[in-house]
């Protein structure tokens, strides 16, 4: 098997979550991470988009998801793109 590049989009639980603790928080919590950026979503709030590169294995993606939705601080993950690598 290979590997996919996978984006993900992360929602804070509120504006409050300093958006640089959840970015230490996720690069703790996963390894594989290529870019963590912030995207300005409005009223102060921004979300996190995670670009990381995992084994395409069955449920990898899942696993992924439901592994940076249990970070403190995130209310949502949510897997916007994959992409196999070539």
């Amino acid at each position: 098997m290979g590997k996919v590049a996978v984006i993900l989009k992360l929602m804070p639980e509120s504006a409050d979550v300093p958006i640089e603790e959840l970015e230490k928080r996720v690069k703790e919590t996963v390894s594989g991470i290529d870019e963590i950026r912030a995207e300005p979503i409005g009223f102060g709030l921004s979300a996190l988009k995670v670009a990381a590169v995992i084994e395409d294995e069955e449920g990898a993606t899942d696993a992924l998801e439901s592994k940076l939705a249990a970070v403190d601080g995130i209310a949502t993950a949510q897997i916007v793109d994959v992409n196999r690598m070539i």
